[in-house]
Parts: structure tokens; sequence; C-alpha cells
């Protein structure tokens, strides 16, 4: 187990749900401690919030984004203490993710990553509220393809572009709600197999986040970051972040740019990564893994009973 090739992964928004990181808290009194250190450290009950709902309290950006990395620092610390001897090659996370992989790799503390967590969430939800969008996902259609739709659904203050190249078939676009309208019939006639408006009023990875750009540059700016010591691949360019500025231009690029997790996936692969592991909320990103190379092997720990699976040798 030791010798394989294994990367970290960190899932963002989308994969949370209540009750998310209950069991393992229950079970393990080190995950209920990052809880109970999240609820002191944020000054309201995150975990309750989490565990319990509303369920449209916890799909409120604002507090979905710090309760997924709760739950994935919770995770990853179990893993650690069941499985010393196993560390991570690399990190990397999806969208929001990256600050959890950001923890992985001893860039940020557990509280520097909550503030941050934290204060990315109230600026894109401010964001949303100034400039209105949406997002859309889109089967079935390459990137160039997607581009190309995008770039004849743009008007003078209306954009819409690719906010993640998820895996091949699978793309999400976002942008102003007329060009994202545009771009979905766009799609259509493209030949795409289906394409879905996704239940956000957020236009994630797009310009439209411009307006949270300022706060966001102070609030990395201000971080307390140290050099990764584990080779963390950035969202932006899909490449290894070797240096605390190049992690602070990562995030803080992130904003307005598309998560290229395609080419995030298929470049640690081509480092040698054979073996994947998807920590925290979910198994999105264990899902995609199979859509971009079916010869590796995923495995997402969210819960006790997969720490047994991992024990009994899916990884």
């Amino acid at each position: 187990m030791i010798s394989h090739q294994i990367a970290f992964l960190f899932p963002g928004q989308g994969s949370q749900k209540i009750g998310m990181g209950l069991e393992i808290a229950n079970t393990f009194p080190l995950a209920n401690q990052i809880f109970m250190e999240a609820d002191q450290l944020l000054g309201f009950q995150l975990s309750k919030l989490t565990w319990e709902g509303p369920e449209e309290d916890l799909n409120d950006t604002i507090n979905t984004q710090p309760a997924l990395l709760v739950h994935s620092i919770a995770v990853m610390r179990v893993f650690f203490e069941k499985f010393p001897e196993i560390q991570p090659r690399y990190v990397a996370g999806h969208s929001m993710g990256e600050l959890s992989a950001l923890v992985a790799s001893k860039v940020l503390t557990f509280p520097e990553a909550l503030k941050l967590a934290r204060k990315r969430g109230e600026l894109m939800k401010m964001a949303g509220e100034r400039s209105p969008g949406g997002m859309a996902a889109v089967l079935g259609l390459d990137i160039p393809t997607v581009d190309q739709v995008c770039k004849d659904a743009n008007k003078p203050n209306e954009i819409v572009q690719v906010a993640n190249d998820n895996c091949p078939g699978q793309v999400v676009i976002s942008g102003s709600n007329p060009a994202l309208e545009r771009a979905i019939s766009l799609a259509q006639v493209a030949g795409a197999r289906k394409v879905t408006r996704l239940a956000v009023s957020i236009a994630a990875h797009s310009p439209l986040m411009s307006h949270a750009q300022e706060g966001f540059n102070q609030a990395v700016a201000s971080s307390n970051m140290a050099e990764p010591a584990i080779p963390l691949i950035g969202n932006v360019n899909a490449a290894p972040l070797r240096s605390v500025g190049e992690v602070q231009n990562d995030l803080q690029s992130q904003l307005l740019s598309r998560v290229r997790w395609t080419e995030t996936i298929e470049f640690l692969i081509q480092q040698g990564v054979t073996h994947f592991v998807e920590l925290g909320s979910g198994s999105v990103l264990t899902s995609l893994l199979k859509r971009i190379n079916r010869e590796v092997v995923g495995v997402a720990i969210g819960s006790p009973g997969d720490f047994e699976k991992f024990v009994a040798g899916e990884v």
C-alpha cells in the first residue's frame, strides 16, 4: 500500500449534504475535535447546521464552503491517525476544495483555511447579489465546442464562459442569465446530449465574480502561508504550485477562471499517480476520475465505513 503513487483529492461545492461528517465525528474523537474547533473559531454552531440543516442554509455558499472544508479536514486527520505510514505524493482540490488541499500541503493551518473559506463564501455571495447569474452543466460536448458556444452567446456586458472542465463530456458553464440562456440553446443545437441549469444563484468562475476580487485578494494576501510541503496542483493552470507566491496567484485568479480538473487529473497520472483518495463529502471526484481514466484506482472516504473499504484493499 505504501508503494502506491497516491494523490489526495478534496471536493468543492455541490458535494455538500445534510449530515455530512456526523458519523465520523461520533466515531472518532479527533474528527469531532475539528468540528468543535470550527464552531469556536467561527462563533456559531456550523456543526449543528451541517448535521441538522436546514438544507437551504447549508446550501448558502457562505456556509457551504467552510462546512465542506471542515468535513474534509476531519476525514484527513483521521486518515493520518489510522495510516501514518501513508503520505500522498500530490494533493489537489476542486474549486474551493483547493483550500482543503492547502491544509493537506501545510500551506495553511486549519484555522487560517477556515477563515479564508468563510470569507470566500461571503464575498462570492455578495458578488452574486450584485451581479446575478447562473451556471449550467453541458453533457456530450468537448471543450472547444463549448468554448465556441460561449463565444457565440456573448454580448457586451453579457458574458458566459466555461467554469469547470470536469471530465470529457461534462462541462459547466457560468455567466449572466441572458448569456447563459443563449448558450444553453446553442449547446443544444450543437448536439449536447443534455444541458441542465444548476440550482445556484451565483456565476462562479466567471467575470461576474469580479466584485469579490479585491476583497478576496486582500484576504489571500493577509493569510499566513508556508511553502508547500506536498506538491499541490492548482486549478487555474493544472500545474504544481511550488511557492507561496504561486499559491496566492492561483487562489486569486481562481474566482474568475475555469477549474481545469480534467487536465489536473491527467497531469497527476502523467507523474505516475495510480491511486486517488477523495477525502470529504460524497464521491463526485471519484466518479469524474472514472470518466477521465479507467486504469487508475479511486476511493472516496467520508464516513467510518469507508476506512474499512480502504483497509480491505480498494486502495
